[in-house]
């Protein structure tokens, strides 16, 4: 008898890891991704409905925190450092808390973003920025709790709001003028050391266009001789050695023994003393 009251339970175990229900949630969950200039910006949030219930006033009541929108946080995370409301937020991942009233809105982006709901202890310390909000009525009812990106520029853009008969929005600015100026001098100033260097690297790698080679990385280590880097050296000298130059090899597999030691990289010493020795340098 025992055996079979055990062997029932066991079935009952079995059934109950295998047989789970799913069901529409009563609050999806939606992401969006949206790019604002050149600014990555991600939102994460719980979609509530108004399901004949009176919202803004009663099931959100003025003037309490509200974690806008249902579940877990409200997430918004941005590439870059953006600008709300007159203050610098750092790139990263913000929590979205509102505290509703009749004519505006106190939204509170707040860095700590792993509360399920309202913080249990709030802490001012981690605000990193507040806005506040105008309230706006519109002619109809919008059913599920909305959160859009609105009113888009190369340089801007809202965090619409929109549930009942209420929108709201907060502007949020992104560095677009920075950092297409930032890419202009990038460019306008020609390759970089790292690009000479890569691409003279590929070149030896498939052992084309060595001559080319030889000029992309004698320009890269050109660029970096007030601060030489004993791998772009390395590259240096067996480039040179692969165009015929052994003596220019020799002479950069010197410098780049030199730096290696002196960056205590056992791999490129014992690469490069090989080296020496190969060409009877050492």
């Amino acid at each position: 008898m025992k055996k079979i009251i055990l062997f029932a339970f066991a079935l009952t175990l079995m059934f109950s890891a295998n047989a789970q229900i799913e069901t529409p949630q009563p609050s999806p969950t939606t992401t969006i991704k949206q790019k604002v200039g050149l600014t990555d910006v991600t939102l994460e949030y719980s979609r509530p409905s108004m399901k004949g219930r009176k919202i803004f006033g009663d099931l959100v009541p003025y003037g309490k925190m509200w974690r806008a929108g249902a579940n877990k946080n409200t997430i918004i995370t941005f590439s870059d450092n953006v600008t709300i409301s007159g203050t610098e937020v750092k790139a990263g991942s913000y929590a979205i808390f509102i505290s509703p009233n009749k004519e505006s809105w106190d939204v509170i982006f707040y860095s700590d973003t792993n509360n399920w709901g309202t913080p249990a202890k709030w802490d001012d310390s981690k605000i990193a920025a507040k806005a506040s909000a105008k309230v706006y009525e519109m002619p109809m009812n919008v059913e599920t709790w909305t959160i859009g990106f609105d009113d888009l520029t190369n340089s801007s853009a809202n965090i619409g709001f929109v549930w009942e008969n209420t929108y709201a929005a907060v502007t949020f600015n992104v560095p677009t003028e920075d950092k297409v100026a930032a890419s202009i001098k990038k460019v306008m100033s020609g390759p970089s050391a790292n690009d000479y260097y890569s691409a003279a690297v590929y070149k030896l790698s498939e052992g084309k266009d060595l001559k080319q080679a030889m000029m992309w990385i004698d320009k890269a280590v050109e660029m970096t001789k007030d601060e030489p880097r004993f791998w772009f050296l390395r590259q240096q000298s067996l480039i040179h050695a692969a165009n015929g130059d052994k003596k220019g090899a020799i002479a950069a597999a010197k410098k780049s023994l030199e730096g290696a030691k002196e960056a205590k990289n056992g791999d490129y010493i014992k690469m490069n003393e090989d080296s020496l020795k190969e060409w009877g340098a050492m």
